[in-house]
C-alpha cells in the first residue's frame, strides 16, 4: 500500500530474465495443514500452516458481510488504531482529513460496487461506513519497490513477480495480516495480500495469470481520481491482460503520483507504469529513460539512490541464474527499508504465491519465514 505524502523517492520496478525450481510443488505435493475456522454464508476463514486465509464470494454486499463478520475483531482493532491510537506511522492530521473532508471527496469517486462492498463490511463488523471508507483510503500514504521476472531465462518457463511493500510497521497491520481469496460475481477471481478491513488492493495476482503490485511517489493532495489501492482491485477483477489491466489506470482519473509493475504470465509480458493525475507512461524492458541512469537488457528498472544501485548489483550478479529463492533474496535489505510491511513472490503462470510479513516487534518482512499457498488449489478444495 503506498503512497502520495512521502515524497517521490525510490521505486524499483524490476522486470528481469531468471530461472527458477525453488519451492515448486505438484499438485500431489503435501500442502500446509488447513483448519478452517469459521463460516459466514458462501465464504469462510480458514487458516494454512498458520497463516490467515478468507475466502469470499458473491456479490459486494455478500462479500463485504462474509469479510466484516468473519473478521469483527481484527477488523474494529484495526480500524479503532488507524483512526484513533497512537501508531507512530501515521501523521495524526491524517486521520482527522480521512476521517472528514477525504471521504467527501472520495465518495463520489470510488466506483460504486466498492461503496456496496465497504457498507457490507461495516455492518458485518459493526462499524461505520466513514470509519471503513477512511481506514481504506490509507494506502493513499505507502512506499515500496517491485519487480518481474520473466521466463526466457528460466528453467521452468515460469514468469516471477516480486513486490516489497514498506511503510507503517508501526502502525501494526501485520498483526491482522490476512490472504484474501475472493471470486466477485461475474468478475475474475484473484488473490489479494492484504490487512483485515481492506477491500482494495496493492499486491495480487488473478487466475488468468495478471499480477500487480504498486509503489508510492507524491503529489500529496492530488486526491480528483479513484483512490489508488481500488484501481490496483479493478485491475486484479476486470484484467485478463497486459493490455487490459495498462487500460485501467489510463481510462479512468487517478490520484497523486504511483509507479506500479504489471506482468500478465500468459503473454510473458510485464511492464513498468509510471501514472500522475496528468499522464501514464510505460516503461519497457532495457529502455531508456531519463529517470533510468543505467537500464539494463531484459529488464525495467525505476528507482533512484542506493536502492536503485543495490537492485542493479544484485540482477547482474544473478542475471540468467535466478531460482525463485534467488528472486526473493533480491527483496533483502537495503532493497527493503525498515519499515518492510509485507513481500511477496507472485508465480502467476502457476497459482503460485509467497508471502512474508513483518514480526510485531516491527523487524522488517524480509526477515520473516515466507509462506508458500498454492492459490488454484486453496481455491478448489474446501478445507
Amino acid at each position: 500500500m503506498p503512497s502520495c505524502r512521502r515524497a517521490a523517492l525510490w521505486i524499483a520496478v524490476l522486470l528481469v530474465l531468471t530461472a527458477g525450481t525453488w519451492g515448486v510443488a505438484s499438485a500431489a505435493e503435501p500442502q500446509p495443514r488447513r483448519v478452517l475456522v469459521a463460516t459466514e454464508g458462501k465464504g469462510y476463514l480458514e487458516t494454512v500452516g498458520g497463516y490467515q486465509v478468507l475466502h469470499l464470494a458473491g456479490t459486494p454486499e455478500e462479500m463485504g458481510r462474509q469479510h466484516g463478520r468473519l473478521l469483527k475483531k481484527a477488523v474494529t482493532a484495526n480500524c479503532t488504531r488507524l483512526l484513533t491510537g497512537d501508531g507512530k506511522g501515521l501523521d495524526p492530521q491524517w486521520r482527522g482529513l480521512a476521517g472528514g473532508v477525504l471521504n467527501q471527496v472520495f465518495r463520489h469517486q470510488v466506483p460504486e460496487r466498492f461503496l456496496r462492498e465497504m457498507k457490507g463490511l461495516a455492518d458485518g463488523a459493526g462499524l461505520s461506513l466513514d470509519a471503513v471508507l477512511a481506514c481504506n483510503l490509507i494506502p493513499e500514504l505507502f512506499h515500496c519497490s517491485g519487480f518481474a521476472l520473466l521466463s526466457k531465462a528460466t528453467a521452468t518457463g515460469d514468469l516471477y513477480h516480486g513486490r516489497v511493500l514498506d511503510y507503517g510497521v508501526d502502525l501494526g497491520l501485520q498483526d491482522h495480516a490476512v490472504l484474501i481469496l475472493q471470486e466477485p460475481e461475474g468478475r475474475e477471481p484473484f488473490v489479494n495480500v492484504s490487512y483485515a478491513g481492506f477491500i482494495g488492493s496493492v499486491t495480487g495476482m488473478n487466475t488468468a495469470g495478471v499480477s500487480i503490485g504498486e509503489m508510492g511517489g507524491g503529489g500529496v493532495g492530488q486526491w480528483q481520481g479513484v483512490p489508488m489501492s481500488f484501481l490496483v482491485r479493478m485491475v486484479l477483477e476486470d484484467a485478463r491482460s497486459l493490455q487490459e489491466a495498462v487500460a485501467v489506470f489510463t481510462d479512468h482519473p487517478r490520484t497523486c503520483e504511483y509507479y506500479y509493475v504489471v506482468a500478465d504470465a500468459e503473454a510473458d509480458s510485464a511492464v513498468g507504469l509510471w501514472a500522475t493525475p496528468a499522464r501514464v507512461v510505460r516503461i519497457g524492458p532495457g529502455e531508456r529513460h531519463e529517470r533510468l541512469p543505467d537500464p539494463v537488457a531484459h529488464t525495467v528498472l525505476l528507482s533512484a539512490g542506493d536502492r536503485y544501485r543495490r537492485l542493479v548489483e544484485r540482477v547482474r550478479d544473478g542475471f540468467g541464474a535466478f531460482t525463485e529463492e534467488k528472486a526473493v533474496r533480491l527483496m533483502d535489505g537495503p532493497v527493503a527499508m525498515k519499515s518492510n510491511l509485507h513481500d511477496a513472490l507472485m508465480v502467476p503462470g502457476r497459482g503460485v504465491l509467497y508471502v512474508a510479513n513483518a514480526a510485531s516487534d516491527g523487524t522488517g518482512a524480509w526477515k520473516q519465514t515466507y509462506h508458500r499457498f498454492d492459490i488454484r488449489r486453496l481455491m478448489r478444495e474446501r478445507p
